[in-house]
C-alpha cells in the first residue's frame, strides 16, 4: 500500500535521510561526495515506463547517486539521486528526452549548494571519466569551487600554447620531472586478483581553454584569463607491471593546487575510495537484489529504490565499521531492540552491558549464513542484509506484542 500512494514521492521518502547525511557530514573536515551510474536490468518485466539499456532490445533504467563517504572510507549517506528511463529511438534517429550529461552538472551543482551551508566541511566531487566535461569545470569556476572536484581524464586536451609552448595535455605532463612513487594493493574485481601496485606521479598546474574566446590578439589580459581554466593534471602510472596484467594508469583533473608528493597521493587516496559506490552498487544489486523487484511501474520502483539505498548505505556503513572500528559500543549504530534481537535470535542471552558493534554484526550476519570460522575473515554484505532482514520482523514482533501487553 505505500508503494501504492501517489502522494508519496522517492524524495520524500529520502528526505530524512538526506539530513541526517548533512548532520554526519558536518562532523568531518573533507567529505568525498562520489558519483556514478549503473544499470538496473528488468527485462522480461511488465513494468510499465521503462527504457532501453546499453542495447536497445534490454529494458530497465539508469541510477545516478551522489554517495558520501570520509577520505577514511566511512559511509555518510546518499544526497542526491537521478533514476530514469531512456526514450526509444528509431535506427536513423537521435533519441529524444533530456540531456544525459546534465546529471553530473546540476549534482554538482546540488553539492556546491550543500558545501556553502556547512563551511567548515570541504566537499570533493569524485567522478569517473564520463565526469571530464569542460562544461563542469565552466560551472565549477562560475560557482567559484564551492566543491573542489576531482575526475579521471578521458580527454588529451590541446593545452593552449604560453611562451611558446603548447601541446597536448597527456603528453606535457608525461615530460615533467617524477615527484615520487606510490606503493598500494589493488582489490579484486571483474575477473582479475588482488595484486600490489607501484606508480610513479607526475603533475602540472596547466590552463585549459574555456571554449568560449573567439577573438585572441585584441584581448586584454584580463579577458584572456577570463577564458581559462586551471587545473592540476595528475598521471600515475605503473611501472614493473607483472606479464599478463594491465598497467593501472591513472590521469586526474582537478581544480585543487597541488604541488607536494603528500598533495599527490592525498588525491590519489581520495581518487581510489571510488571503488566504495561500487560496493554501494554491488549491495544494491547482488546483496538487495533490487533487479528482482516486480512493480507495476517505475514510479513505485523509483520510491522502492529509494529505501533500497537507505538499506545499502546502512549494511556498507556497518560492514565498514565493524572492521575498522570494532569495539564501538553497539547502540552507537543499532537500537537496544536490534542489538538484543541479534542475542535472542542466536539463542544467547542478551548481556547486562552494550556489546561491541563487532559482536552484533557477527551475530547479525550468521542469521543469514555467516559461518564464522577463523579463517573467514569479517561478514559480507549478502549475510548481513539476510541478517538485518530478520532482526527487523523479530524486532516489529517485539514490539507488538509489547503494546499488546501494555493494553492490557
Amino acid at each position: 500500500r505505500f508503494l501504492d500512494n501517489e502522494e508519496v514521492n522517492w524524495d520524500d521518502v529520502m528526505a530524512a535521510h538526506w539530513q541526517a547525511s548533512h548532520q554526519r557530514m558536518a562532523q568531518h573536515g573533507v567529505v568525498l561526495c562520489i558519483q556514478d551510474t549503473t544499470e538496473l536490468d528488468y527485462n522480461g518485466q511488465q513494468m510499465e515506463g521503462l527504457g532501453p539499456l546499453s542495447y536497445e532490445a534490454q529494458r530497465g533504467m539508469y541510477l545516478h547517486p551522489t554517495y558520501v563517504v570520509t577520505p577514511e572510507r566511512e559511509p555518510l549517506g546518499v544526497i542526491n539521486a537521478w533514476m530514469w528511463a531512456r526514450e526509444f529511438k528509431d535506427a536513423d534517429e537521435p533519441r529524444g528526452g533530456p540531456l544525459e550529461s546534465r546529471r553530473w552538472i546540476e549534482s554538482y551543482e546540488i553539492i556546491a549548494e550543500q558545501a556553502r551551508k556547512l563551511p567548515d566541511t570541504r566537499h570533493i566531487f569524485v567522478g569517473d571519466r564520463e565526469s571530464d566535461m569542460l562544461a563542469l569545470m565552466v560551472r565549477a569556476k562560475e560557482l567559484n569551487h564551492a566543491a573542489d572536484y576531482l575526475v579521471r581524464c578521458q580527454h588529451n586536451r590541446v593545452v593552449p600554447k604560453v611562451d611558446g609552448l603548447g601541446g597536448k595535455l597527456w603528453d606535457g605532463v608525461m615530460q615533467s620531472e617524477c615527484i615520487g612513487g606510490l606503493v598500494f594493493e589493488l582489490p579484486p574485481g571483474r575477473g582479475r586478483k588482488p595484486r600490489m601496485v607501484r606508480q610513479e606521479i607526475r603533475m602540472q598546474r596547466v590552463s585549459l581553454s574555456d571554449g568560449k574566446r573567439t577573438k585572441k590578439s585584441q584581448e586584454s589580459q584580463e579577458d584572456q584569463d577570463k577564458g581559462q581554466i586551471e587545473v592540476t593534471c595528475l598521471i600515475a602510472s605503473e611501472i614493473d607491471t607483472p606479464a599478463g596484467c594491465e598497467p593501472v594508469v591513472w590521469r586526474l583533473l582537478t581544480n585543487r593546487d597541488a604541488t607536494t608528493l603528500e598533495q599527490a597521493c592525498e588525491l590519489i587516496d581520495w581518487y581510489r575510495a571510488r571503488w566504495e559506490i561500487e560496493m554501494f552498487f554491488s549491495v544494491l544489486k547482488v546483496g538487495l537484489q533490487v533487479e528482482k523487484l516486480q512493480l507495476g511501474d517505475t514510479r513505485k520502483l523509483q520510491t522502492a529504490l529509494a529505501l533500497y539505498m537507505i538499506i545499502a548505505w546502512r549494511i556498507n556503513r556497518l560492514m565498514r565499521l565493524g572492521r575498522t572500528l570494532p569495539d564501538l559500543p553497539a547502540d552507537l549504530l543499532f537500537e537496544a531492540d536490534e542489538w538484543r534481537a541479534a542475542f535472542i535470535l542466536n539463542k544467547n542471552p542478551p548481556p547486562k552491558a552494550v556489546p561491541t558493534a563487532n559482536t552484533v554484526i557477527r551475530l547479525i550476519a550468521k542469521l543469514g549464513g555467516f559461518l564464522g570460522r577463523k579463517g573467514d575473515g569479517e561478514p559480507g554484505a549478502k549475510t548481513l542484509w539476510l541478517g538485518m532482514r530478520d532482526i527487523a520482523v523479530f524486532v516489529q514482533g517485539m514490539r507488538y506484542a509489547r503494546e499488546l501487553e501494555l493494553a492490557g
